[in-house]
């Protein structure tokens, strides 16, 4: 089999796919179709995992009422945050950031691990066996890339707590949350980062994070 080639032009159209790649909180109320899901997550699974693991877990919530639970959750857990911050100003910034999509985004998706797959046979995770984790965050960015190239934007939910979510999907015990997935078509699709535009926090060089030893 011939490795296809990959020329400057692709090269360049990835590097851009990377710079429109935002955390989306607006979405469009048009749908997504079954099609469209089941090809991203055909895609997601394409991503690379410790020993062929293959460990990441979709729940794809549907039910309305859940999506209002999970959603009543989120918001609470964002007031206490915000009220711990001391600094007056940035907690109204704060307060003021729209964090979540989870009732307006036409699709919900909760990603799990499972922290003791059969598949993979325990290779590369005896001594590290957080290679899991990491795998399944690997396909949520290619979830992510995929459903970027189509148009469509993901907003990954992490203002939450963990085992409230779990419990109120019914999940299996070595099941472990790595993130809630709003995913839909943008209302307002920007190259910079919707932090960065608020204020919150801009990108930094990547000189100031990289190292020599």
């Amino acid at each position: 089999m011939t490795a296809p080639e990959f020329d400057p032009e692709f090269a360049d159209r990835f590097e851009t796919l990377l710079r429109w790649r935002r955390d989306v909180r607006h979405f469009d109320p048009r749908p997504l179709s079954e099609a469209v899901i089941q090809g991203l997550l055909e895609t997601a699974a394409l991503a690379p995992s410790v020993g062929n693991a293959q460990p990441w877990r979709f729940v794809r919530i549907r039910s309305l009422p859940l999506r209002e639970t999970i959603a009543a959750h989120v918001d609470d857990v964002s007031a206490k945050a915000a009220s711990a911050i001391p600094d007056a100003v940035r907690r109204d910034r704060y307060r003021a950031l729209k964090l979540h999509g989870i009732l307006e985004a036409p699709e919900l998706i909760a990603v799990f691990c499972d922290e003791d797959p059969d598949a993979g046979h325990k290779l590369g995770r005896i001594t590290m066996p957080e290679m899991l984790r990491y795998s399944t965050v690997m396909a949520i960015h290619t979830l992510w890339l995929a459903a970027r190239a189509r148009g469509i934007g993901l907003g990954w939910v992490s203002i939450l707590e963990p085992s409230v979510v779990t419990e109120l999907l019914d999940v299996p015990p070595q099941w472990s949350l790595i993130a809630l997935l709003c995913l839909g078509y943008p209302l307002n699709p920007s190259d910079i980062p919707e932090l960065e535009r608020r204020g919150w926090q801009a990108r930094e060089p990547v000189a100031v994070r990289t190292l020599e030893r």
